[in-house]
């Protein structure tokens, strides 16, 4: 006798991308089972530490672009249908030699889509942010439009919403193994299986390994990462007053937030030293040398920033050119996977996650993938 699917869709990883298209689905009236090895939002993945930056003039490439005011619309939608703000509109600066490539980047994107971008020089950057001191060099580029997003209050409202629409979640079920044919699937957790007829696979650090039980040998590697809260005058650093901001630096690319409900400044480095970090391993804490690390960009550039208040560790999802892959199995089309955000992928949940439902169950998407294809790799 046939098997009854109980499941629609199996989302595997229920974090940004894998919780956001849990909803998506859900809303569609698909039976959808979410299954995470925590309890999301959660610590031991890319969406904790409480905010992320949201931009659309887009320094990492201009192909960014639409998927970013789409990520916008249903942010804006999700505060709608749920009552809650999780949209702080502070504005975001991105800092750097007029010479930089990502400063290129943000300035052509804004012309391409017009979007509302103020380029200051350096003593208008002053002027207009007395907590930054830059060289004449710089250039800063200002996005009025955009801002802060409180990442983990994002996911509990995609988590409330998914679980309204009819969607299962199981939470400390890590994925032990899965099986799938051309139309149906199979996830084992420990002594337990799950069937359905499609499956998503967005797990984050986890991801390769994922992958890996599917055929697929993808450059997806986890890294560790870092970033603190500091002291900060709120005259000069308090949100209302400063932006959030990015510095494409010769020592590096450095991204922060404007100090929150008082928390203080936050910053971290984007680049940097790769430390591949194994997922089922302990993250290093936060040490001094990731301290030094942060508050040479704080010498430098925001001389009245305070001492350290505390610090913390993530991991990043890495590819070769962090690009995202977002696609479809090239064997089993039920199958559609999302990994890889190398670190600027939260802002755009909202729409991946639409995207991996239109994929799911309509097989397209009206946005353009290429860029984000597996296929740029030989998979194996």
């Amino acid at each position: 006798m046939e098997a009854i699917m109980k499941y629609d869709v199996i989302v595997i990883g229920a974090g940004s991308m894998g919780m956001a298209a849990g909803y998506f689905l859900a809303k569609k009236g698909q039976r959808v089972l979410l299954i995470d090895a925590f309890d999301p939002p959660h610590t031991s993945g890319s969406h904790h530490g409480e905010t992320r930056i949201i931009r659309y003039a887009y320094g990492e490439g201009e192909e960014y672009v639409p998927l970013a005011l789409r990520a916008k619309e249903l942010w804006e939608e999700l505060e709608k249908e749920s009552g809650q703000s999780f949209f702080l509109k502070t504005g975001v600066l991105s800092v750097g030699e007029e010479t930089s490539s990502f400063i290129q980047t943000v300035i052509a994107s804004a012309k391409t889509y017009n979007l509302p971008l103020e380029v200051l020089n350096a003593v208008e950057i002053h002027t207009s942010f007395p907590g930054i001191t830059v060289p004449d060099s710089f250039i800063g580029c200002f996005e009025p439009t955009s801002g802060v997003l409180k990442c983990e209050d994002a996911i509990r409202t995609y988590k409330e919403f998914a679980l309204k629409y009819g969607a299962e979640l199981l939470t400390n079920h890590p994925v032990k193994d899965i099986k799938v044919a051309e139309d149906s699937v199979k996830v084992h957790t420990g002594d337990n299986v799950y069937e359905g007829k499609r499956l998503v696979l967005s797990a984050g650090a986890w991801s390769k390994e994922l992958l890996a039980k599917l055929g697929l040998n993808l450059p997806a590697t986890p890294i560790r990462k870092t970033f603190a809260w500091f002291e900060a005058d709120e005259k000069f650093y308090g949100e209302g007053k400063f932006p959030a901001f990015s510095f494409d630096t010769k020592s590096g690319m450095y991204y922060g937030f404007p100090s929150i409900d008082g928390a203080g400044l936050k910053l971290g480095r984007h680049d940097g030293i790769q430390q591949a970090q194994n997922p089922n391993e302990e993250v290093a804490p936060f040490n001094d040398g990731d301290r030094a690390e942060l508050e040479n960009l704080l010498r430098s550039y925001m001389p009245q920033v305070g001492k350290l208040k505390f610090g913390k560790t993530c991991m990043y999802t890495m590819t070769p050119d962090e690009n995202f892959i977002i696609d479809t199995h090239p064997l089993y089309k039920n199958v559609v996977f999302a990994a890889g955000f190398s670190g600027h992928g939260f802002k755009f949940s909202s729409a991946v996650g639409e995207v991996i439902s239109d994929l799911v169950t309509t097989g397209k998407t009206p946005y353009d993938l290429s860029l984000f294809s597996a296929s740029r790799w030989e998979v194996e």
